[in-house]
């Protein structure tokens, strides 16, 4: 199967989510805010490179998961008031959840599109 540059950016958007409380709060977030973070930002990193090395359908919806918390976890976890760690966290979910998805859909040369 071939490889998708939807993964490529999702490698880049783990990297900058598991940076971002550095980045944009100086290491500063709540202690369950930067954990979050950097363990989902390094989880979608892995899981692209995964993706990239051997798609596997799991891989994007997990990923599709994972992007789907950082949707949510700055009210879950308390941190909604945080300004550009918010924006970035929200954006950032919702651009793997869409790449994700994008990855999921059937394409031209896909078994399934031929079905």
């Amino acid at each position: 199967m071939k490889k998708h540059w939807q993964d490529w950016a999702n490698l880049i958007l783990g990297l900058w989510i598991l940076i971002s409380p550095w980045v944009l709060q100086g290491g500063a977030a709540s202690g369950a805010a930067m954990w979050s973070l950097v363990v989902v930002g390094a989880a979608i990193a892995a899981l692209a490179v995964a993706a990239l090395i051997s798609f596997q359908v799991w891989e994007e919806w997990t990923n599709l998961a994972f992007g789907a918390w950082l949707l949510v976890s700055p009210w879950v976890l308390g941190f909604a008031k945080a300004g550009l760690l918010t924006w970035s966290t929200v954006i950032a979910g919702t651009l793997v959840v869409i790449l994700a998805g994008w990855a999921l859909a059937p394409s031209e040369d896909s078994p399934a599109k031929h079905a």
